[in-house]
């Protein structure tokens, strides 16, 4: 009699059976993929060479540990029947793709039918997007991998910091190399060219800065949370300022332009143009206050940086992955997305058009593109609708990174040719309702999405790009291609060796601060103060000259005065001198007289008194 055999032996058993068969099943895949290979090689054998100018695999696209190349995927008509042959025959594009994942089918991933991006179409933008967790940024990370493998330069917002990973090779395990044979990838570990930049100095890598002038009004407003009246008069005072020829590097530049135009002085300057009324003033400097107290102080002034230099190539011939280190501002959101909005307009503005290339100049990832268009006015979204639009023929390709697609303006989405959809939570009526408006976008397909969609595991897709006819393919249910680079931060010791040797850090690394409106504004105010001090010394002067000359004519009356009662006095005096002179002669005349004429004399003198009594009543007796 068979003696029982032990539960946790039975267990352990049966999970040694299980594990034997999924590498059996992964064998025969790894063979039959083999076959299909081998079978396409030998077709590819028997057509007549291609010409030249249709190879689609640029020279500088191969490295040291190349991926296999588009064309080396194997063709899987001969091997593959109804879906999954149509999947392979739409996602093949002979002018050269970047690989993504492979094709699931009923949930098993098919190495025969690759799923990927036709490089020549990475221009009409795409859009990668799902719930927190699905594996978006491992997307995105294998995205950048791969076109910087092609030789195409790429730009990735770097929210939580792990994309620095890139400069780190990544690490084998059992586990991963079970999960890349299954998808038809060639694995191994690599590094790869990576320029880190920060936002003004806050974090690690180059700072990125620009001046307040290039950055703009609209994109200001934006920051600072306007309205659309604080807008419009935030506009006019750069309006202004480009009229007088002044530069606007930093905030306290626009701080000292706004104090100006609201001074007694400077309201006069927009009588001709509008006027901003101290209220909205006191809005927009109060909003500077509190962009300042968050930091934003090193994001304006220069050097300002030049966004071509996001256009480079390493010497191997890869394109740089230019990573923006977001850490440090991760609790300022609306400032990075309206950061790198910036970009994408610098770049719109600087570029030459080329028109439709082989693979794009440049590829830009903006993620957490929810943040950008968060309460964001009327005319901000057409200007960014415009640049979505108009960038495509400069050769520049942008994937947003989003949640759901509904955080993308429609507009703006209607500029989108390729899209990743990982997997979307529906736990509220409006989830539910934003799940069936994603639904209906996608082309017809045997898939039920809005299940699928819901039920998607972590590092798969739902995927549909434009093909180089221009027309959709075929929606795949999709199991990304894991990076080769490390998926997590990189060592300190990489980083800071990364930073060193920049090509850039030279140039940008240490802030100037030129003359610019403060300082001409200050020595205008101070001018204006000198000469409105002058004139008042002027005035006062005038003043006192007056005060001086009122009290000069009035001691020149008083002498005058005074000279005229000082001749009265003379002549009054002369006139007494001359009378008592007579006196004195006459009476020297009388006493030379003879006695007789003394006595007549006295005793008429005497007889007149007496008489003059009489008449009076003094008569004597």
């Amino acid at each position: 009699m068979t003696e029982p055999v032990a539960p946790d032996a039975e267990l352990a058993r049966l999970r040694a059976e299980a594990a034997q068969a999924d590498a059996d099943a992964a064998a025969a895949r790894a063979v039959a993929a083999r076959a299909a290979l081998e079978a396409a090689e030998a077709a590819a054998s028997a057509r007549p060479e291609a010409p030249a100018a249709e190879a689609p695999v640029p020279e500088q696209a191969v490295t040291a540990t190349p991926e296999p190349a588009p064309t080396d995927t194997p063709t899987p008509a001969s091997t593959l029947t109804g879906y999954p042959a149509d999947v392979a025959a739409a996602y093949a594009f002979p002018g050269g793709s970047l690989p993504l994942g492979a094709l699931l089918v009923d949930g098993e991933p098919e190495p025969a039918a690759q799923v990927a991006f036709s490089l020549g179409m990475l221009n009409r933008h795409g859009l990668v997007a799902g719930a927190t967790g699905t594996g978006k940024t491992r997307t995105l990370q294998a995205m950048a991998e791969g076109l910087s493998e092609a030789g195409v330069p790429t730009f990735v917002a770097d929210v939580k910091g792990d994309l620095t990973g890139l400069l780190a090779p990544g690490t084998s395990s059992e586990k991963l190399l079970a999960r890349t044979a299954s998808l038809g990838q060639d694995w191994s570990p690599t590094t790869y060219p990576v320029e880190l930049f920060s936002l003004g100095g806050l974090g690690h890598g180059t700072p990125i800065r620009t001046t307040v002038t290039d950055f703009g009004p609209l994109l200001l407003s934006k920051v600072l949370g306007l309205n659309e009246t604080q807008e419009s008069s935030l506009g006019l005072i750069f309006h202004w300022a480009d009229l007088q020829g002044l530069a606007l590097l930093d905030l306290k530049d626009l701080q000292a332009t706004i104090a100006f135009l609201t001074s007694d002085e400077g309201k006069s300057e927009l009588k001709g143009i509008g006027g901003v009324s101290g209220a909205t003033a006191g809005v927009i400097l109060r909003e500077i206050v509190a962009l300042q107290a968050q930091g934003a102080d090193a994001f304006f002034g220069e050097p300002a940086f030049a966004s071509s230099d996001l256009l480079r190539t390493a010497a191997d011939g890869r394109g740089v992955i230019s990573a923006l280190e977001l850490p440090a501002v991760a609790d300022r959101p609306a400032l990075f997305s309206t950061f790198l909005m910036w970009l994408l307009a610098d770049l719109f503005s600087e570029l030459p058009e080329v028109g439709d290339l082989d693979k794009p100049r440049l590829v830009f990832f903006f993620d957490e593109a929810h943040l950008l268009f968060t309460d964001a006015s009327k005319d901000f979204l057409t200007q960014v609708t415009q640049t979505v639009r108009l960038i495509r023929s400069k050769g520049v390709g942008i994937v947003f990174v989003t949640q759901t697609p509904k955080d993308v303006p429609a507009d703006v989405l209607a500029q989108l040719g390729n899209r990743v959809q990982h997997a979307l939570r529906a736990f509220t009526p409006q989830d539910a309702a934003s799940l069936r408006a994603a639904v209906r976008t996608y082309p017809t397909s045997s898939y039920d999405l809005e299940k699928l969609l819901t039920s998607l595991g972590t590092g798969e897709a739902v995927v549909t790009v434009m093909s180089e006819k221009g027309a959709p393919t075929p929606v795949a249910w999709t199991r990304i291609r894991a990076p080769r680079s490390a998926m997590d931060v990189a060592p300190d010791a990489t980083i800071a060796q990364s930073i060193a040797t920049s090509e850039l850090g030279p140039r940008y690394a240490v802030a100037v601060d030129n003359t610019s409106a403060y300082e001409i504004l200050q020595r205008r105010v101070a001018l204006q103060e000198q000469a409105e001090a002058a004139e008042q010394e002027r005035i006062a002067a005038e003043k006192e000259a007056q005060v001086r000359a009122a009290a000069a004519e009035k001691e020149a009356k008083a002498r005058a005065k005074e000279l005229e009662q000082m001749r009265r006095d003379l002549e009054r005096q002369a006139r007494t001198d001359a009378s008592r002179t007579r006196t004195t002669r006459s009476t020297s005349s009388r006493s030379s007289a003879s006695p007789l004429d003394n006595f007549l004399k006295s005793a008429g003198t005497q007889l007149g008194r007496e008489i003059t009594r009489s008449i009076f009543g003094t008569r004597r007796r």
